[in-house]
């Protein structure tokens, strides 16, 4: 029986491997971005906002909320999303703890 190779990894590290695809494109950045600021949003405004089709944004969107790092509703025609904020401060507090440690580790040895 094949496993993934991913499955070699901690459960921690996937979940930030997801985390950075799921923010590594500018597209997904400015729809973060835009939702910050707005604090709510819905789909139409977004489209409005960026040079990029609405299937296209609609793409991104589901990526980011796949990801957990924005919550959505549909209600009749119109999405509305805002950003998961409790994701946001897990990842980040993750992401901080990783930075350091390699940090530690690259003070120890440095060639």
């Amino acid at each position: 029986m094949a496993i993934h190779k991913k499955e070699i990894f901690s459960r921690k590290e996937q979940d930030l491997a997801a985390f950075a695809k799921a923010i590594a494109h500018p597209a997904r950045i400015a729809i973060l971005k835009v939702l910050a600021e707005k604090n709510e949003c819905i789909c139409g405004e977004i489209v409005e906002i960026l040079p990029l089709a609405q299937s296209t944004v609609s793409q991104h969107l589901k990526e980011l909320k796949d990801a957990g790092l924005i919550n959505g509703s549909i209600d009749g025609p119109r999405s509305c999303y805002c950003i998961n904020w409790e994701a946001f401060e897990l990842f980040n507090s993750e992401f901080s703890g990783l930075f350091k440690s390699l940090q530690i580790d690259q003070a120890k040895k440095c060639c």
